[in-house]
């Protein structure tokens, strides 16, 4: 894979680092990767990371305390869009991308509308940071940045266990072992602890959970009331959706937060016979063939029924005829 972002960063004196909104593991992980390791190959270089704010538990990774969380007037010779399938993703901080000189995407969903002056988008890789992996000098990948891009590989495909992990995922991950991380607890700190209020969301989430279609898909829905009682908010449901997807016979799992009136944000998992990507994309929304998220409004009744008709269409025998 030839180093396009090397060539783009030729010159350049100022670069602004986006990602998506509600910034996930890999998402962090790449753009905190790339903002450390500038710092590391070039300190000439003027770098921030623009994103809303992200969960706690991130906080173990350097620069967490440097990320800006509000837009300014600045303007940067170059954008760099991480993690990001279209340009909507970069949320309030889109304004660097469109006032920037160039811009470059690093992405890995399939569902990317290339909208950058450079594009590279690797649909087949686990994680954005398995793309950043692949265009940076290995000579300056230190602990810091390792731990970053860790990070991003290990919540892309669930601690390794997702069918987006490939041999050269884990190849990656070797070399980032090698460089000294503490790889058990970025596990366990990042992925699997939760706090006491975020378990009990969870156990509300799937205490109400309903499965359909002969229990080929569940569902489950937080209200904002519910978020309100518990003292939560979207940062704290992580998970939720990954557990829903483990429940045995289980082909398709939905989970839905409450994020504004008659509006909710809605996750979907698949396991085989299920492009969740496919409906999302129809809804608004976007991302893999097994994971992918939109927004939608109506009653929580109306978006249930409106994603199980195209799930439906997915699960009929004809139509997987038609996918032989």
């Amino acid at each position: 894979m030839s180093r396009i972002l090397e060539s783009m960063l030729d010159g350049v004196k100022s670069v602004a680092i986006l990602g998506h909104i509600r910034p996930d593991g890999d998402c962090l992980g790449s753009t905190l990767g790339l903002y450390n390791y500038l710092g590391n190959k070039y300190p000439g270089i003027h770098a921030r990371v623009y994103l809303e704010e992200a969960a706690e538990k991130f906080a173990y990774l350097k620069g967490f305390d440097e990320i800006r969380h509000e837009p300014d007037d600045r303007v940067y010779d170059l954008c760099v869009c991480l993690d990001s399938g279209d340009m909507g993703r970069l949320g309030k901080f889109s304004c660097y991308f469109e006032r920037a000189r160039d811009s470059i995407c690093l992405d890995h969903h399939v569902t990317n509308t290339r909208y950058a002056s450079a594009n590279l988008v690797v649909a087949d890789a686990s994680s954005t940071c398995e793309v950043l992996f692949g265009q940076l000098d290995e000579a300056y990948i230190d602990r810091t940045v390792a731990e970053c891009l860790y990070t991003g590989l290990i919540h892309d495909t669930g601690v390794f266990k997702y069918s987006c992990t490939s041999a050269k995922t884990m190849e990656i991950a070797g070399k980032l072992m090698e460089k000294g991380i503490d790889f058990g607890a970025i596990i366990d700190n990042s992925f699997y602890r939760k706090t006491y209020v975020q378990n009990q969301i969870l156990g509300r989430a799937l205490l109400e959970s309903v499965t359909f279609m002969d229990g080929k898909c569940i569902f489950s829905a937080v209200r904002k009331k519910d978020m309100e009682f518990y003292g939560v908010d979207s940062k704290d449901l992580d998970g939720i959706i990954d557990q829903l997807r483990l429940t045995e016979g289980v082909e398709c799992a939905l989970f839905l937060y409450e994020s504004g009136a008659q509006e909710y944000k809605v996750s979907m998992r698949s396991q085989d016979r299920v492009d969740v990507s496919r409906i999302a994309t129809f809804f608004g929304g976007g991302g893999h063939v097994h994971a992918a998220g939109c927004t939608m409004s109506g009653s929580i009744h109306d978006v249930i029924n409106n994603l199980a008709i195209h799930i439906s269409r997915q699960l009929s025998p004809d139509t997987e005829a038609d996918q032989q």
